[in-house]
């Protein structure tokens, strides 16, 4: 035998139900597991994601690394690309822009003739860092035969050091991928359309981290602290190659270089 239900009753009936089907989309919604498809490294402890991160960074063979970097009261801009064995990119300063290259020990400076005339004149004159005089002509001549012509550096030449660290995969991920203060974890973000997790030093002041949550583990944006620069890393693993400039492409400046800091 079928039962009818009159209209009115086949109203109350549909109302709780299709209410409580709704109310279950929702508790399903909200129950959603934002880590699905991720690595998971979102579900880790703050220092638990920023050793992953760190371990994924040491095990990566390449990087390009750039944005700004402030150190010993400079503020430089970088584009890199790293490996082991050397690197190649443009630093820009304060004063200047110059390219660097390095294959194993060799390490190679693009710069115009603007660049060799102030480094030509770097140190001031010895009273309290004035400018001084204008280049010479035979130092004017001298950077025209540098400009846009790679030059080696020597090993024991003072900016060799400096140089170099620009160049030098380890050396430069070990210096920024530090955050100072009591890590804790923070919001989930997008980095160039990559699903990421910060983690952060103190509350932000100790610097950020993005670290990715897709794939390996990689940092991909780094906020220093205390306003030292932002860093994106990204082509990490990708190789590249290194070659060394053709003869006519490079100059023997001498023994020494003149003074290229800022």
């Amino acid at each position: 035998m079928t039962v009818l239900l009159s209209s009115g009753r086949a109203r109350r009936v549909a109302l709780p139900v299709a209410f409580c089907v709704g109310l279950a989309a929702v508790l399903t919604a909200c129950g959603e597991d934002p880590d699905e498809g991720t690595n998971g490294v979102g579900k880790l402890s703050a220092t638990e994601i920023e050793r992953k991160a760190q371990t994924a960074a040491n095990a990566a063979g390449a990087v390009r690394l750039a944005g700004t970097l402030v150190t010993q009261g400079e503020t430089y801009k970088l584009n890199m690309r790293l490996k082991a064995n050397g690197g190649t990119g443009t630093v820009t300063s304060k004063n200047s822009t110059f390219q660097l290259l390095r294959i194993e020990d060799a390490l190679f400076l693009k710069a115009d003739a603007g660049f060799w005339n102030h480094a030509d004149d770097e140190g001031g004159d010895g009273d309290g860092g004035k400018e001084s005089a204008k280049p010479s002509a035979s130092d004017a001549e001298a950077a025209d035969k540098l400009q846009d012509k790679y030059v080696k550096v020597p090993e024991d030449d003072p900016s060799y050091e400096q140089l170099s660290g620009f160049t030098d995969m380890k050396v430069l991920l070990a210096g920024i991928l530090t955050l100072h203060g009591k890590l804790n974890k923070g919001d989930r973000d997008r980095i160039g359309g990559v699903k990421t997790i910060k983690i952060n030093g103190g509350e932000g002041d100790g610097g950020t981290l993005d670290v990715s949550l897709e794939g390996a583990p990689y940092p991909l944006q780094l906020v220093r602290a205390g306003g030292a620069g932002t860093l994106s890393l990204a082509d990490w693993g990708r190789d590249f190659e290194l070659a060394a400039p053709a003869k006519g492409e490079t100059v023997d400046y001498g023994s020494r270089l003149p003074a290229t800091s800022d």
